[in-house]
């Protein structure tokens, strides 16, 4: 199922053997546009680090209770590698914290997650899993995306508002831009495949789209409901390829 980050945002979540808090943001690599790491809020519980989850921790989310489970005890969590409050995500955080909790890690392929597009738990199916990947480590979080100008070839439309997150995958599938500032009380989608980077120092994305191209998609609204035949009439008028395609 499709939700906003935004919506995901205050879920709290649920271990094996309490709640340890609540979603406050996400990190995800802007290579394979993936997330990998939900930011916790723990209120009074483990002040002063950063308490990361990963999605392979994760369980079902209940849209209805706004939580999502977690299976891990407090204690796996606690005993985790930790991360100082406001400290990058470094590679060398990352390959202690996978192998405390015995997960390949998502750099060991070309896929979402390694030699998968998807997320696997059977350690039968694992390859190898401490390759090195030849693209650059760099995670992201969607605060820090959000508000980035949206740099079509033609010139700017509108702003990064949110995004749409897989919670099968765990894949950003598209971002929700506000094109207000060009045409007022718009909002529309569009896919990370269709970006061609993102300028940090700018605080844009650039795509490869025409601004009028943009403008005369299909209107995206909160209240919209992101099913299949929505997403089909969104890429032929793109004329690009679903990501379900090769499901």
């Amino acid at each position: 199922m499709l939700y906003k980050a935004k919506t995901l945002k205050g879920y709290h979540l649920h271990s094996l053997d309490g709640d340890i808090g609540k979603i406050e943001e996400f990190y995800f690599d802007d290579q394979h546009w993936t997330i990998r790491y939900l930011i916790t809020d723990t209120g009074n519980w483990l002040t002063g680090r950063q308490v990361l989850i990963s999605p392979y921790a994760l369980g079902t989310v209940n849209k209805e209770e706004h939580y999502i489970s977690v299976n891990l005890t407090k204690e796996q969590i606690e005993n985790s590698p930790s991360l100082n409050q406001d400290e990058p995500v470094s590679r060398q955080f990352e390959e202690s914290y996978y192998k405390h909790f015995g997960w390949p890690v998502y750099w060991g392929g070309v896929y979402n997650w390694g030699t998968y597009p998807y997320i696997v738990l059977d350690p039968k199916k694992w390859d190898s899993t401490f390759k090195h990947k030849k693209w650059d480590h760099n995670l992201r979080s969607t605060h820090d995306v959000s508000g980035h100008n949206i740099q079509a070839i033609d010139g700017e439309i509108g702003h990064v508002d949110d995004f749409i997150i897989d919670d099968k995958t765990w894949a950003i599938h598209y971002l929700v831009v506000d094109t207000q500032n060009w045409r007022p009380g718009k909002k529309v989608l569009i896919s990370p495949l269709w970006i061609d980077r993102i300028s940090f120092n700018e605080s844009k994305v650039f795509v490869d789209l025409l601004r009028e191209t943009i403008m005369q998609s299909p209107v995206y609204t909160d209240d919209s409901l992101l099913i299949r035949e929505y997403e089909i009439v969104l890429h032929q008028h793109y004329n690009r390829q679903g990501y379900w395609v090769n499901d």
